[in-house]
């Protein structure tokens, strides 16, 4: 009687299998400001938002590339890709013009499918944080903290809600290393220069101005353990001093959340499957494994492949690479072991 209890209650923990588990916001658009001008209908503003929410989603989670596959969507095909939206906020201001925050979600069912017929790969960032040191060059002068416009500036220009970009706080072992490097600064060890972020994404910076019409930058990054390194020209046109260490800025900026982007690409056209094995020691086991399992965007599903009272035999569909599923799961406190050459899932 007791055996079939427990049978009875894994059944009803995990016979959702075959059932889409995440319930995570990555497909949300949150504060899309539509601006109502007149006698405008609510449906028009909702749908000015829906295609706006739309762009907004693309260019968060696609490559430059990738967005331009999908700019040609009717906005009858974007519209069917909404689960439902919201209005989050409205003010008005002196001039009679009233705005209107919009929160869209779109389905993730949907927008899986439309990347697949496209050929689309989309990006996941977990980890926002990237520590970075832009360093001046010019006339053979080095300028790391100290007379350094990107240093001080460089979060002043252009808030990026993908990427949080870290300028690290004035260190004399940092001063000692780089100019020991000055001729070669790219064979600097990113792990080196950043020790106490060394886990963490880098980024380091040259920026070379040689009052060149074209200047030179150099971009070495750390990317989820990658390390990559490019070469990027800025053309200087008829823009003064501060208006092109303000483009620099951006371009770099923006190089580097393509970077970000393409190291966590997740390609919905090549799904895994893991099979792991849950030691049951108690019954409230598998009720939170379940509850951590569903914070997980990159598990799509999970089958129950075998259970008895002593263990439960689970395959879990997911998306991305296998480290990556690995850490997502340790971020929910899941510890994966290789046991007898068979992964074996722990919560902790």
């Amino acid at each position: 009687m007791k055996s079939n209890k427990l049978i009875i209650f894994i059944l009803v923990v995990f016979l959702q299998t075959g059932n889409v588990l995440s319930n995570n916001n990555i497909f949300n658009v949150n504060n899309i400001e539509i601006k109502k001008r007149g006698k405008t209908t609510n449906d028009i503003l909702a749908n000015q938002a829906i295609e706006k929410g739309f762009r907004k989603l693309i260019s968060k989670i696609l490559l430059e590339e990738d967005i331009k596959k999908l700019t040609v969507l009717k906005f009858t095909e974007i519209k069917e890709l909404v689960d439902y939206y919201q209005v989050s906020d409205k003010t008005n201001n002196l001039i009679n013009i009233e705005k209107i925050n919009y929160n869209i979600s779109f389905n993730k069912e949907k927008i899986h499918n439309l990347f697949y017929k496209k050929g689309v790969s989309y990006s996941e960032i977990n980890n926002k944080e990237l520590y970075i040191l832009p360093i001046l060059k010019k006339k053979n002068n080095i300028f790391i903290y100290n007379k350094n416009f990107f240093y001080k500036n460089w979060n002043l220009i252009k808030d990026n809600e993908l990427i949080e970009f870290i300028l690290p706080l004035e260190n004399i072992e940092v001063i000692q290393k780089i100019n020991l490097s000055k001729n070669n600064l790219l064979n600097l060890e990113l792990s080196n220069l950043f020790t106490e972020y060394s886990n963490k994404n880098l980024a380091l910076v040259l920026i070379e101005d040689n009052n060149f019409n074209v200047e030179k930058i150099y971009l070495k990054t750390k990317i989820a353990d990658k390390n990559i390194i490019k070469k990027i020209d800025v053309k200087r046109s008829s823009l003064d001093k501060k208006a092109f260490y303000s483009k620099i800025i951006n371009v770099v900026n923006q190089e580097i959340v393509n970077i970000v982007k393409s190291q966590n690409l997740i390609d919905i056209r090549i799904p895994s499957f893991l099979n792991a094995k849950l030691i049951i020691t108690k019954n409230s086991n598998l009720v939170e494994l379940n509850s951590r399992l569903n914070k997980i965007d990159l598990i799509e599903k999970i089958y129950v492949q075998e259970f008895n009272k002593e263990f439960i035999l689970l395959k879990i569909k997911y998306l991305g690479k296998l480290e990556k599923i690995i850490r997502k799961l340790k971020e929910e406190k899941i510890i994966l072991k290789i046991i007898n050459d068979k992964w074996n899932i722990k919560i902790l």
